[in-house]
């Protein structure tokens, strides 16, 4: 029967308001074409005396209104004709010039005056040509109209827009429940259907989850060893790497009542109103306890109070962010309430709110590994129609770096690019162009190039191919292209970093030679530069500077690290003196020359190597690893790739346990891809 009921289609809700508009409108414009004494033309007791004599007249009405006598006078259709009327009634009335009028009307004193006067003016006027005098009682609209009916409407408009603040004609605000919460409630009758079947790669958050989860469906288990169910759990990761749909997940399984809303649901210009709504929230979910809230991008309300606030000046933000606090654990605060949160931010959070007895856990959502990558497409290959070719091992191998989300893009993408090509299954070419699409950007298939600047491009990269490949600790080249992509970029190529997290010095330095082989194979070959190295350029002076200081890689400055992770984003204070920043500078340049110095001695003595790449890519546009393999043998290390050893079924680097000691990892790391 549910299922039933859900399939039956919603018959859209009929707008009453429109039709009691619409009526009200017709009923004015009615009124307004009945009662027409407001658009006729008073004249004169000389001009009726004309008309009279002129035997233009057709009807004459006698009104009373409001104790004032008006007289209204019909014309005849040959009187109509005649251009002096013909035109001032046009000019006059909005209607145009009709036949059964009134088209003048005349105001009398005495209406007994009048009739003497009008049956001498008779006596003069033949006989076919004289009008009865008729007598009507009849109230004029007009005024009605403009007064009392423009209050109807006026009061019917105002009841309008209250009815629309109050929710109950749509979007527009409520400024009668403005206090109130706007959280959606998820319960048994509307329920999730996502499971934690749907959510791969992130076991270890899977597992944090799961046993509050498991700690609502049968408490008994834990509360019986003295322990007690966690207050909150932080989710704490990189945009797109699954926070919410784990959220989603949560939702599905838990079984009990799910509130779900963003932190910027609390904000409002009216002040006390984003506290208001919190206390309110808290009132529901109490009310449906046990029950979880789930507060999306909380960093919208929870950011350290104080930072950036001026002196005396009051702070929204700051009144939720307490009355938050005191309803998560404060005086009088009650159990079975667990709370969910989700930020990319977590750097800009107050310390109170991340407290313990808050947020009991703090769940780090990262990017999923070779391994995490390979369930995630497992995920979403499901529902597309795949050929045999397709390794999934390779996918996940040659998208290093990319989130859950970008992976659903590159299914995605991939999937549309087969219905594309009018194929019935998606093979491997399609992900293939998908993952270059994700990455690189659209194919610019109209873009014409010189081929000058095309050589300049095939040498550039061949560059990269040849630096990346003859040193040890850089990443080896998968893909290179010179096909034009993206809004500016002439070349392209992937690379396949090892998946790991403490960088050595000689590791960092052979990443910045390959990230040179693109501006020294230029020297090398055509004796000038171009300006097709500037993300190369940025890439590695950012490495340099944070080499010297922030991981204390050079022996001039020492070890020592100017790097502050609590420092405001604002903050223009360098922690050292300028003697020390011109020794930085100083440093800086000579690791970047010295790197550059060693690229160009690499590519000369594989200078051939050089010559015979960029002639198979101006040629064919694309090489991948075996090409490079084929063309130039391989590579003379002894050490596998991060794609060898996890396509040959061993372990990968990113299973290896680290102790970092709370060193953070390089902001510079490596990236999968370059464009230039």
């Amino acid at each position: 029967m549910d299922k039933e009921r859900e399939k039956k289609p919603k018959m859209p809700r009929p707008n009453y308001q429109m039709w009691v508009i619409l009526l009200l409108v017709a009923v004015v414009l009615g009124l307004s074409v009945y009662n027409r004494s407001g658009d006729l033309i008073e004249i004169t007791e000389s001009r009726f005396e004309e008309m009279v004599q002129g035997g233009n007249i057709k009807k004459l009405v006698q009104i009373k209104n409001d104790n004032i006598w008006v007289i209204e006078i019909t014309l005849k259709e040959a009187a109509l004709q005649n251009a002096r009327y013909k035109q001032e009634i046009e000019r006059n009335s909005p209607w145009g010039v009709r036949a059964n009028g009134p088209h003048y009307k005349l105001k009398v004193g005495s209406i007994d005056k009048f009739i003497e006067k009008y049956e001498q003016l008779k006596k003069n006027v033949p006989k076919a040509d004289q009008v009865d005098l008729k007598v009507e009682e009849r109230q004029d609209y007009t005024n009605f109209l403009f007064n009392i009916g423009f209050l109807v409407l006026l009061v019917f408009g105002f009841w309008m827009l209250m009815r629309r603040m109050t929710g109950g004609g749509g979007p527009g605000g409520q400024i009668f429940n403005i206090g109130k919460s706007k959280a959606a409630l998820f319960d048994a009758e509307n329920k999730v259907r996502i499971t934690f079947a749907d959510v791969a790669g992130l076991e270890e958050a899977k597992e944090e989850v799961k046993e509050i989860v498991d700690f609502l469906k049968s408490p008994q288990k834990f509360t019986k060893l003295g322990g007690k169910i966690p207050k909150g759990a932080l989710l704490v990761g990189p945009p797109g790497t699954g926070k919410t749909l784990l959220a989603k997940a949560v939702a599905g399984e838990a079984g009990v009542p799910f509130f779900s809303l963003s932190g910027s649901d609390f904000v409002e210009m009216f002040v006390g109103v984003g506290a208001a709504r919190v206390r309110d929230l808290f009132k529901q979910a109490k009310e449906k306890a046990p029950c979880i809230v789930f507060i999306d991008e909380i960093d919208a309300i929870g950011r350290s109070r104080g930072r950036g606030q001026m002196p005396g000046a009051n702070d929204e933000r700051e009144n939720t962010l307490n009355s938050l606090l005191v309803e998560m654990d404060g005086f009088a605060t009650d159990s079975g309430v667990i709370i969910l949160a989700a930020t990319n931010r977590p750097d800009v959070l107050d310390s109170a709110l991340l407290r313990p007895g808050r947020f009991d856990r703090q769940i780090s959502i990262d990017k999923p590994d070779i391994v995490g990558r390979e369930q995630i497409f497992k995920v979403h290959l499901k529902p597309i129609k795949l050929s045999k070719d397709i390794d999934v091992k390779k996918l996940a191998a040659q998208t290093p770096g990319f989130a859950g989300a970008e992976i659903a893009n590159v299914c995605n993408e991939a999937a549309l690019i087969a219905a594309r090509r009018d194929k019935a299954e998606v093979e491997m070419q399609d992900f293939q162009d998908a993952i270059d699409r994700v990455i690189g950007g659209l194919e610019k298939k109209t873009k014409i190039i010189s081929p000058e600047e095309k050589r300049i491009v095939a040498y550039h990269e061949a560059g990269h191919a040849v630096a990346g490949w003859f040193l040890e600790h850089a990443d080896p080249l998968v893909k290179v292209s010179i096909v034009p992509r993206g809004v500016a970029a002439l070349g392209y190529a992937q690379y396949l970093p090892k998946e790991q997290f403490l960088y050595q010095t000689e590791q960092l330095v052979d990443e910045m030679c390959m990230t040179f082989g693109g501006r020294a194979a230029e020297e090398i070959v055509f004796g000038k530069i171009s300006t097709g190295a500037l993300s190369d350029l940025e890439r590695i002076t950012k490495m340099a500077y944070s080499m010297v200081t922030v991981y204390g890689m050079n022996k001039e400055i020492g070890n020592i690290s100017f790097y502050d992770s609590k420092q405001s984003e604002y903050s223009f204070n360098k922690p050292y003196s300028e003697a020390t920043a011109e020794k930085i500078d100083k440093e800086v340049k000579k690791i970047i020359d010295n790197a550059f110095e060693r690229t160009k001695a690499l590519l000369v003595d594989h200078r051939e190597h050089l010559e015979i790449i960029a002639k198979e890519l101006l040629e064919k546009e694309i090489l991948f690893q075996t090409d490079l393999e084929r063309l130039i043998g391989k590579r003379p290390f002894a050490s596998q790739t991060t794609y060898e050893k996890f396509t040959n079924g061993k372990s990968t680097d990113a299973k290896e346990e680290s102790k970092t000691n709370g060193v953070q990892e390089p902001t510079t790391e490596p990236t999968n891809s370059e464009v230039k």
